[in-house]
């Protein structure tokens, strides 16, 4: 006789409570394998395949797409043959139970009522129905079918697809309910907030109530910046992008004004100033914005981070960036420039203390030796957190970057 597992959601790290169903890769009835992935799901950082440590029938799938299930909840259970090998010959045909079975009473303790419980303690009785599924239910109702009244021909009284298909045949056909009238509405749309969507938000919310951000900007000549990425992509070797050397300029400001790689502890106790630049930058994604984090930026030069930048942008676009590389993140670089607009007073990405923003880069007239020319404009705008710095450190910090933007040269005295 197979003895029934049941796979609950595992804590997907990062301190996630749940996950959202995306899509199921299995079906019940259907024959699956050891670590085999049985559904995707999403949490608040990504979009993962959760694969099953049980081979075996699967006998039950608990959620719907769009469903939340938090974590240590039943995702499947799997029937499992006591031998250890498959419950069911994987080629012969497999008679799917329909989801949502009466059971007897149970003894104290015991469990009653779970949709897709043990074959060999199932039995049907006309009195008792647990809460069914919203798409058995439905099922049901479209048909006429009181699940109560049914007699399985399965194992134990196990109702199978046949019991309900004859169910169907002798009741016939069911009338449809008379149309009814309703009022006239204004056309209107609730999009639900979930996934990645709700993460932002509770984020967002959390860091506007507990950050008291200030933001200082400034205008800055990127000429020679542009001059400089132009000659460095004349020679040989990877191209550099805009976003490495304002990354690499964003790690030499921060190795002179280290008290912005930092955050406030949670409990508002004390400053943590972190050792290390773990770089977020913002992505924009299928899924919305991400921000994708380089892992210890200040060890890396300007290609290295151009080349890290380039792959975990290519993973945001391709959805399949990991929890471990959207968190941990300690400054954010945020370059709004691609979306065609000049200025931003972006929310800080909490726990975090400070963020770098960059406009667009654009022709404008400019006073330049005293003479008015064309020149490459940026403007950079600097959020942070009161908490961490007076405004003469962050003035600091961001006249130093508008230097590095105008004279990159000066980046040679970081080296």
């Amino acid at each position: 006789m197979p003895v029934v597992r049941e796979f609950t959601l595992p804590d997907l790290g990062e301190g996630l409570t749940g996950a959202e169903v995306v899509r199921w890769m299995v079906e019940v009835g259907e024959v699956i394998a050891v670590d085999q992935p049985v559904v995707e799901v999403e949490t608040a950082k990504a979009v993962v395949e959760v694969p099953c440590p049980y081979g075996g029938v699967v006998t039950a799938r608990y959620g719907e797409p769009g469903e939340e299930v938090p974590v240590g909840a039943p995702l499947v259970t799997v029937a499992v043959s006591p031998s250890g090998g498959p419950a069911a010959d994987a080629d012969a045909p497999v008679e799917r139970p329909l989801v949502g079975y009466g059971v007897a009473d149970t003894p104290k303790g015991a469990r009653r009522g779970r949709v897709g419980a043990a074959a060999s303690t199932a039995v049907v009785t006309p009195a008792v129905v647990p809460v069914i599924s919203p798409l058995v239910r439905r099922v049901a109702r479209e048909h006429g079918i009181d699940l109560a009244r049914l007699t399985g021909s399965g194992p134990d009284g196990l109702i199978m697809r046949a019991d309900v298909d004859r169910a169907v045949a002798a009741a016939g056909p069911v009338a449809a309910p008379a149309a009814s009238v309703a009022p006239p509405v204004a056309a209107a749309e609730v999009v639900p907030m979930r996934g990645l969507r709700r993460a932002v938000a509770e984020k967002l919310t959390r860091s506007h109530q507990e950050i008291p951000a200030a933001t200082c900007w400034v205008d800055a000549d990127a000429t020679e910046l542009m001059a400089l990425r132009a000659q460095l992509n004349r020679s040989a070797g990877p191209k550099v992008s805009v976003l490495a050397l304002l990354a690499r300029i964003c790690t030499a400001a921060l190795a002179r004004f280290p008290e912005l790689n930092s955050s406030v502890e949670s409990d508002g106790s004390g400053i943590r100033r972190h050792s290390a630049v773990h770089l977020g930058f913002a992505a924009q994604s299928e899924r919305g914005l991400v921000v994708p984090v380089v892992r210890d930026a200040h060890l890396l030069g300007t290609e290295q981070l151009g080349a890290e930048l380039a792959r975990l942008t290519e993973s945001a676009r391709a959805g399949s960036l990991t929890p471990a590389e959207l968190t941990g993140g300690t400054f954010t670089l945020n370059n709004y420039g691609v979306f065609g607009v000049d200025g931003s007073t972006p929310i800080l990405n909490h726990p975090e203390a400070a963020m770098l923003g960059v406009g667009r880069i654009i022709a404008k007239p400019w006073v330049y030796e005293g003479q008015l020319a064309v020149r490459q404009v940026t403007q950079l705008s600097f959020t942070f957190d009161h908490r961490v710095c007076d405004g003469g450190t962050a003035g600091g910090f961001l006249r130093f970057v508008a230097d590095c933007v105008e004279q990159p040269g000066m980046l040679l005295r970081q080296l």
